[in-house]
């Protein structure tokens, strides 16, 4: 019998730039996010859009070939593609309310099988 274990190790990282992006109305931007992960994790990542005294709102996840956006964030204008250990969030046809903090999450699954001759991590 298989089993799975869900964890967050120590080493499961994001890393993300620092400062400001200026562009204008109408214009493009790419944000970028880079993660590390244990060998054995499969990597979950999660944008998040915080406005001026607001709370972090989810926008949208990306997993393997699988994505998700809330409804509010149309991947017509928001879109990000997992690349290898990156999740750029590219938003297209920038205007005022776009203007806020944006966070890249991560959360990976650690999965171990194990037999009657031993186990596989």
């Amino acid at each position: 019998m298989g089993r799975k274990n869900s964890t967050c190790k120590g080493e499961d990282k994001v890393i993300q730039p620092g400062g400001e992006v200026i562009a204008a109305e109408g214009d493009s931007v790419t944000l970028s996010c880079t993660f590390e992960i244990s060998s054995t994790g499969i990597p979950f990542l999660f944008w998040y859009k915080q406005e001026v005294n607001s709370y972090p709102k989810y926008m949208l996840k990306r997993f393997s070939t699988t994505k998700e956006n809330a409804p509010e964030f149309n991947e017509d204008r928001f879109a990000a593609k997992l690349k290898g250990k990156s999740v750029p969030l590219t938003i297209q046809n920038l205007n005022v309310t776009d203007s806020a903090v944006y966070y890249c999450a991560l959360s990976s699954l650690s999965v171990s099988v194990s037999s009657s001759n031993g186990s596989v991590s």
